[in-house]
């Protein structure tokens, strides 16, 4: 998870010309919804893999290569758990697409309309996934077209699915034997396997989740020489901050406000370029003393980079410090923090109320008191289910961006409060988003100081 074996192609050679492409994708997210979507991959990280509602307008034999694509026509695949790159489409939304001319596939080997063996992947609406190998290239079986194989996928009851590479590479073993006859006998570098979900060692899901950004309150500029980074790459809408190296009177600091004493992890986004220090200070002061983490600025730049796990305290002594007393190179970057904790700990600010009956509607009460400073009560009720509920409750700003997860865990059945603290946050309207497995309801608060 959150890491990419290998980057999706982002052009192909024909003519003796480049020409870019966006291709097929089935993927999985961490909510286990399935989806096949054309993706492009502006870089290496996952944060890097962005959709589009359609690929590039190309046609057989195009002789003319498009522009490549901008993150700013196609929308972050976000929550991505796995996946796998293929092409072309054969199914999308319900229906038969084959967009083969689109991505690019004439002269690549691959035929459209003539008989091969193939490989493919699907979902049904009720999220099974369907696995399908043709053979062909022999006496018993000459294989499908691609027409062909997006008929039979919707004859499965598909209503997303794409092609996967075929001819030789066209081979399915259960567990250890082919249960094709494939039409050669080759390695495969990159498969898809269906594995027990306990088997890959999933990271646990957060309970808690805060992210703080430059230009939020919870983080300050101290010290002065504070600057704009002119590059990309940085976190949300806030620009990376420089500052030259220095003895340490150059400092940010970001103070989360945690919501409980707890174990967390803490994670740095920064803009990477070769002009910064290669042993920037992240002083982390928590539960128990300070610890610093000298990080390399240069590499591993606009994803998420864990810094450490510690005990913070849960209350305003808890922060961490982005120093400029580094020694190589130029500049430090300050650019956003991440707290996660998997600790059930931080779950003492949500208490369950005793209740004579099992809630039989699904609500969210107006927050108490409304307006409020820095305290509110947040009161809400899971209905009777046969199994715990996935419920996250967040507090959202006037655009719509996250600005803390207050709750996120599988609650039984009952009535719940949450006594939330917005110490760090300033005055203004914020919004109580309530998601218990597809219902959802909002509340207007009120912040006053």
């Amino acid at each position: 998870p959150n890491e990419v074996k290998a980057a999706n192609v982002q052009s192909v050679t024909r003519n003796g010309l480049t020409y870019p492409v966006i291709r097929s994708f089935f993927g999985m997210k961490k909510d286990r919804n399935l989806s096949v979507d054309w993706i492009y991959q502006f870089g290496n990280a996952v944060t890097d893999l962005y959709t589009f509602p359609q690929p590039l307008p190309y046609v057989n034999n195009d002789p003319s290569p498009r522009p490549a694509p901008s993150k700013s026509n196609g929308t972050v695949f976000a929550d991505l758990l796995t996946g796998i790159g293929g092409g072309p489409m054969l199914i999308r939304n319900d229906s038969i697409k084959i967009t083969y001319a689109q991505e690019l596939m004439w002269g690549s080997g691959v035929g459209e309309t003539n008989n091969d063996p193939r490989t493919a992947v699907g979902y049904t609406a009720n999220k099974h996934v369907i696995i399908i190998v043709a053979d062909g290239r022999q006496a018993a079986s000459e294989g499908v077209s691609l027409t062909e194989l997006a008929s039979i996928m919707k004859g499965l009851g598909c209503i997303g699915a794409m092609n996967l590479d075929g001819g030789g590479s066209t081979q399915m073993a259960v567990p250890n034997q082919y249960i094709n006859t494939p039409s050669e006998s080759r390695p495969v570098p990159a498969i898809l396997a269906v594995v027990h979900a306990d088997s890959l060692n999933l990271p646990k899901e957060p309970l808690f989740r805060r992210i703080i950004d430059t230009g939020d309150t919870n983080a300050t500029a101290l010290g002065g020489g504070w600057f704009e980074s002119a590059n990309p790459g940085y976190w949300s809408t806030t620009k990376a901050q420089l500052h030259p190296i220095g003895t340490g009177t150059g400092k940010y600091e970001f103070r989360p406000h945690l919501p409980a004493k707890a174990v967390y992890s803490v994670y740095g986004w920064w803009v990477a370029s070769s002009n910064r220090a290669t042993d920037v200070p992240f002083i982390i002061e928590r539960s128990g003393g300070t610890d610093t983490v000298r990080v390399d600025q240069v590499a591993n730049g606009s994803s998420w980079k864990l810094i450490g796990t510690y005990e913070f305290t849960g209350t305003a002594s808890d922060k961490v410090t982005i120093s400029d007393a580094a020694k190589t190179n130029n500049y430090v970057v300050a650019d956003a923090v991440k707290f996660e904790s998997v600790d059930p700990n931080v779950l003492t600010g949500i208490r369950s109320l005793p209740a004579s009956a099992a809630p039989s509607e699904f609500t969210l009460e107006q927050n108490f008191p409304n307006p409020f400073n820095p305290e509110t009560t947040i009161s809400f009720t899971v209905p009777d289910a046969p199994s715990p509920v996935p419920v996250s409750l967040t507090v959202q700003d006037l655009v719509g961006r996250t600005v803390t997860t207050l709750v996120k865990v599988n609650l039984d059945k009952g009535s719940y409060q949450y006594r939330w603290n917005a110490a760090g946050l300033p005055s203004g309207v914020y919004f109580c988003r309530l998601q218990a497995g597809s219902l959802v309801s909002v509340k207007r608060m009120v912040l006053l100081k």
